[in-house]
C-alpha cells in the first residue's frame, strides 16, 4: 500500500497497463510536448503522442486506432470539451460494436476531468456524467478515491467498449491508500462507504465525500446514514442500493448536477419502479440548483449541493412518511363486504317476466247511466 494524490493513482492504473500490454496507447493535446514527459520516457512516442488541437481529430483518432487492434487512452482534461466530438462519442465509438454483430471492438478510454467548481465558472463546471449514462454501448466510471482512480482505470483500459472516465478536479489532490501492485476494481459493484440502517444516501464522484461528512454530522444527532457509491453509473449496481434501501425504508440521492440532467433522477426512477414497496417515505434528491455555476465564490457555494443542505434533507426525509395511500391501505382493518340479496326462485323469475310481456288491459268506457224518467218514456 502506498499513499498517493488521486492524480497519481489515475497514472499508476495506465502505467499498470502499459506495462503489460504494447497495445495501449496514451495521447492528447498536451502529451509528450518535452522528452522528460515521464510516459514519452518509459513508452516512447510511437505509444505516446501529441494530438492536434481538435477534439473530433482526437477521438476520431482514437476510434480508428482501437478498431484496428489498440487500446487508446484519450486525455481529454475537460469534459466539456468532449461536447464538441459527440458525434463521435455516442454516435460512432458505441456503435460500431452492435452493427457489425460483435465482429468489430472499440476499446477505448476517455478520460476527462469535470466539476471544476473553484472560480472557473460557466464552461468548466458541469457535470455531465448523466449525457453519456444513457448512451447504449458506452460505460461510464466515476472513481471518489485514489485505490479506485487506479482500479477503475485499468479495468476500463481492459474492457473491449469505449468507457466515459471521469475524474473531479477537487479530488486532484486527494490523498489515499492504493495497492501495490496489479489493482483492478471491477465495473458494476458499488462500494458502501459506511454502514447504517436509518437512511440510505446515494453520491457520486466528490460529493461521496460530501455525503459522508454530513452522514457523520447525522451521527452525532443519533442518525445513522448507510452511504453507497455506486462507482461506475454505466453499470449501474442497483442491488446493492435496493439491498440498503430494503434495510433502511428511505433514500436521499446527491448528485451535483442540476436536477433534471442528473445520475441522480435516474437512480430515483429505478428504485421507483423496483423498489417502491421498500420505501417508507418519498425518495429525496438534492442536486445543483437550477442554473449554470456561476464565477463569484457566494453564489457558486448557494449552487453546489454541500453538507448543510444534505443534513437538512435527511432531517426532513426521516420525518416523512410513506407515499400517500400506502400506510393507509397497509394500516387499515379489511372492509367486511355486506352480504348478497338472496336470488329470487326461478318460479317468481318467470312469472315476473311473463307478467312483464302481457300488453296491459285497457280500462272499460265508462257510460253515464241515463235519467230513470227517460227509459220509461222510451
Amino acid at each position: 500500500m502506498a499513499k498517493l494524490p488521486f492524480i497519481a493513482a489515475v497514472d499508476a492504473g495506465i502505467h499498470q497497463e502499459m506495462r503489460r500490454d504494447p497495445t495501449v496507447l496514451y495521447f492528447g493535446q498536451n502529451m509528450a510536448t518535452t522528452e522528460n514527459d515521464q510516459f514519452v520516457k518509459a513508452y516512447g512516442h510511437d505509444r505516446v503522442r501529441v494530438t492536434p488541437i481538435s477534439e473530433t481529430a482526437e477521438i476520431g483518432i482514437a476510434i480508428g486506432a482501437a478498431m484496428a487492434g489498440f487500446r487508446p487512452v484519450i486525455e481529454l482534461y475537460m469534459a466539456e470539451f468532449m461536447l464538441v466530438a459527440m458525434d463521435q462519442v455516442v454516435n460512432e465509438a458505441p456503435r460500431f460494436r452492435y452493427m457489425s454483430g460483435g465482429q468489430v471492438k472499440v476499446p477505448m478510454v476517455m478520460k476527462a476531468g469535470y466539476g471544476f467548481t473553484a472560480g472557473w465558472a460557466g464552461q468548466h463546471t458541469g457535470s455531465l456524467t448523466a449525457l453519456f449514462m444513457g448512451t447504449p454501448g458506452l460505460k461510464v466510471v466515476v472513481p471518489s478515491t485514489p485505490a479506485d482512480a487506479k482500479g477503475l482505470m485499468a479495468t476500463a483500459i481492459r474492457d473491449d467498449n469505449p468507457v466515459v472516465y471521469l475524474h473531479h478536479y477537487l479530488l486532484t489532490l486527494e490523498e489515499g491508500e492504493v495497492p501495490d501492485g496489479e489493482h483492478l476494481v471491477p465495473f458494476g459493484k458499488a462500494a458502501v462507504r459506511r454502514a447504517g440502517g436509518d437512511l440510505t444516501i446515494v453520491a457520486t464522484g466528490w460529493m461521496v465525500h460530501r455525503a459522508l461528512a454530513a452522514a457523520k454530522q447525522l451521527a452525532a444527532e443519533g442518525i445513522q446514514a448507510e452511504v453507497i457509491d455506486p462507482r461506475t453509473v454505466a453499470p449501474l449496481d442497483l442491488d446493492t442500493i435496493l439491498k440498503s434501501v430494503s434495510k433502511t425504508g428511505r433514500l436521499l440521492l446527491v448528485d451535483q448536477a442540476p436536477r433534471h440532467v442528473s445520475v441522480s433522477s435516474h437512480i430515483a426512477g429505478d428504485i421507483a419502479e423496483h423498489g417502491f414497496p421498500m420505501l417508507r417515505a418519498p425518495i429525496v434528491q438534492v442536486t445543483a440548483r437550477d442554473t449554470t455555476v456561476p464565477y463569484s465564490e457566494p453564489l457558486e457555494a448557494y449552487v453546489i449541493p454541500d453538507e448543510a443542505r444534505i443534513v437538512a434533507a435527511a432531517r426532513v426525509l426521516l420525518q416523512s412518511k410513506a407515499p400517500a395511500g400506502r400506510a393507509a391501505r397497509a394500516a387499515a382493518p379489511p372492509v367486511r363486504k355486506a352480504a348478497p340479496a338472496p336470488k329470487p326462485s326461478a318460479k317468481k323469475t318467470v312469472a315476473k317476466k311473463q307478467a312483464a310481456r302481457k300488453p296491459a288491459r285497457k280500462p272499460a268506457r265508462k257510460t253515464s247511466p241515463r235519467p230513470r224518467a227517460a227509459r220509461k218514456a222510451k
